[in-house]
């Protein structure tokens, strides 16, 4: 030992060993957990006393505790020995002093904290801040008002501190500026980094009928729905729903206004480059209807390129009011390439091309002249139609009926009658079949001259009584007219009620002019001549007797 040097004695060390020279009252201290039990936590503090802390005070508003054994704590000494030899610790009160530090500070310089969301109370939240208590009123708790007020107990949220008093034990925060703080601040960073033709990962989040709204990330920007595809969209619905992840094209952008145009089509080549080179007039091609309108049908033959079949392109034979009457959305089509003009982005195309032109058919297997055997299809006041095949029908006007005149079709033809009928005329073009039942036979009134010359006693059947006159059918196409003032050697002001349809009469023709389809008879000369004869021939039979024409007068004479 050196002379002079100051020496402990044993009950000083013993001393200096059981109580630590570095703890006081009030000090901070860090240690490890030894054991956790439901009522104290120890802690190996680094002496031969280990602290206790009251387990209690590590746990969560939920319950939940937020050390385990062997983690490294810092504490706050309370007492220096107990009653039980143990040096008491608090880790709340500490806690409650850093806390109160955290938020004094962050109300000050405008920082964010992170709270726990324990319950709602009257008017807003209960959350707690490392241990003190704070409230979050409603109207600061949400950016919008969500179908769910609660959704966020039970929750760590970001929050800013509104007003905090210690010496009043108050905390007042608000979600929703920490919120806007932090959109803010994405937006900075994203405007500051966008370029356009940059490629993004987004995440719709609403759908509108003209386009849709893509999350990038705190910051929405707006996709047309022009720009979804090259190919033509109805509604941004029927490609995306909310929620869906896309990658889009950063079109054009505007810090400013904050607004950002996106689009997706803008991902892949315009296919319209290419129509020029892959399709050209005369080719077949496949697709899928996409959509139907009045005027034709538009059919997708690939992604982007859709073409347009007129309504006047979907049938030879069949006159269409809409083309929803030969095909459905979704059907698939074989067509015939029109017309290709990529500059205006049009694609003509054509179904019936498809199949040959059966008017063309027609034209080779049915020349004028051609008699053939047709049901009747529709009877109207203008003529008949009958079935020739199975897509074409013709049509025999009423003139073209009968040789004779016909009041209306229907009082000779009805629906069902097969009828033959020659080829008159065929026009692809207009796509018109005219046929004729009268030319099967021959004009009657070619023959007339030489069959009924004037002069001639005809007879007949009365077809129609006029106040004129009485038309007078002699044979089927062939009919003549007895003037009222021919009718007898009386004068009637009017045959009707005197005759009757279908009574036969016998006249004479007193006028014919066969190009104008025109006879004229008369009743009364036929009766005229007829009495005339019958004289004649008496007088004739009287010769053979010795009667004579004067006896004749005498007798009558004397008789009176």
């Amino acid at each position: 030992m050196v002379e002079g040097q100051e020496t402990e004695t044993f009950e000083e060390l013993l001393k200096s060993e059981a109580e630590p020279r570095f703890l006081r009252r009030g000090s901070i201290i860090e240690g490890t957990i030894l054991t956790i039990n439901p009522d104290w936590t120890f802690v190996d503090i680094g002496y031969k006393s280990e602290g206790l802390i009251p387990t209690a005070e590590f746990r969560r508003a939920d319950g939940s505790l937020r050390v385990k054994e062997g983690d490294r704590i810092e504490a706050l000494v309370e007492r220096i020995r107990g009653e039980d030899g143990l040096v008491r610790l608090s880790f709340a009160k500490l806690l409650e002093n850093r806390a109160w530090e955290r938020i004094l500070k962050a109300q000050k310089e405008g920082e964010a904290l992170e709270a726990y969301v324990i319950e709602p109370i009257k008017g807003g939240f209960a959350v707690e801040i490392e241990g003190v208590r704070a409230f979050l009123p409603f109207s600061h708790a949400y950016l919008e008002r969500p179908a769910d007020p609660n959704q966020i107990v039970g929750q760590n949220i970001k929050v800013e501190v509104i007003s905090a008093s210690r010496k009043r034990n108050n905390v007042v925060v608000s979600r929703k500026n920490a919120l806007q703080k932090e959109i803010e601040a994405r937006k900075r960073a994203l405007f500051e980094s966008l370029a356009e033709g940059q490629v993004r990962e987004g995440t719709v989040t609403r759908i509108l009928d003209y386009g849709a709204f893509i999350d990038l990330g705190g910051v929405e920007g707006f996709l047309h729905v022009s720009d979804l595809s090259w190919g033509k969209v109805k509604h941004p619905g029927d490609l995306l729903r909310p929620g869906d992840r896309v990658r889009v094209k950063v079109l054009s952008f505007d810090p400013q206004k904050e607004k950002i145009k996106l689009g997706i089509k803008q991902l892949t080549p315009d296919p319209w480059q290419q129509v020029k080179e892959k399709y050209h007039e005369g080719d077949r091609v496949k697709g899928r209807v996409v959509s139907l309108t009045s005027f034709g049908a538009f059919v997708e033959v690939e992604p982007g390129v859709e073409g347009l079949i007129h309504i006047s392109e979907l049938s030879w034979t069949k006159r269409l009011r809409h083309p929803r009457e030969l095909l459905s959305v979704g059907d698939q089509v074989e067509a015939v390439v029109l017309k290709v003009d990529p500059e205006n982005r049009r694609l003509s195309l054509s179904l019936r091309r498809v199949e040959p032109n059966p008017w063309e058919v027609l034209v080779e297997n049915m020349p004028p002249g051609t008699v053939i055997e047709a049901p009747i299809k529709t009877v109207t006041d203008f003529g008949i139609f009958v079935e020739v095949t199975e897509d074409i029908d013709g049509f025999i006007h009423i003139s073209d009926l009968s040789w004779g005149k016909l009041a209306h079709p229907s009082d000779k033809f009805k629906v069902g009658d097969v009828v033959r009928a020659v080829v008159l005329k065929i026009d692809p073009e207009k796509e018109r079949l005219n046929l004729g039942i009268k030319q099967l036979y021959p004009n009657p009134w070619e023959t007339a001259p030489e069959k009924y010359p004037v002069g001639a006693v005809v007879a007949g059947k009365i077809s129609k009584v006029a106040d004129f006159g009485l038309f007078v059918e002699i044979e089927e196409g062939l009919e003549g007219l007895v003037h009222v003032s021919e009718i007898g050697p009386e004068k009637l002001k009017s045959p009707v009620g005197h005759f009757e349809v279908g009574q036969e009469v016998k006249a004479k023709v007193i006028r014919l002019e066969p190009e104008k389809r025109r006879m004229s008879l008369s009743i009364r000369r036929y009766l005229e001549e007829k009495e005339r004869q019958e004289y004649l021939e008496n007088i004739e039979n009287r010769k053979g007797t010795g009667f004579t024409l004067g006896a004749f007068l005498n007798k009558e004479l004397m008789g009176k």
